[in-house]
């Protein structure tokens, strides 16, 4: 049962930084390509895409320090 929970526990940690990588690329594509645009009635795309880049570098950090966490614990 613990080597499964920290086998659940490690892919969670790497969907986190994943998400993260996506959002932090997606939103330096939304400031380089869509100045201007008005994304579904949010506002300027540009400003979303900074919201993107902050968010998204802060879920790889997240990610990273959920790794190291895991990984130096005993799950198993």
């Amino acid at each position: 049962m613990g080597c499964k929970q920290g086998a659940s526990l490690g892919i969670i940690s790497l969907v986190v930084y994943i998400t993260g990588g996506i959002g932090c690329f997606g939103g330096i594509a939304m400031i380089i390509f869509l100045k201007g645009y008005n994304l579904w009635g949010w506002g300027d795309a540009r400003t979303i895409g900074y919201l993107f880049l902050c968010a998204g570098a802060c879920f790889s950090v997240l990610g990273v320090v959920l790794m190291r966490i895991f990984r130096n614990r005993d799950l198993c």
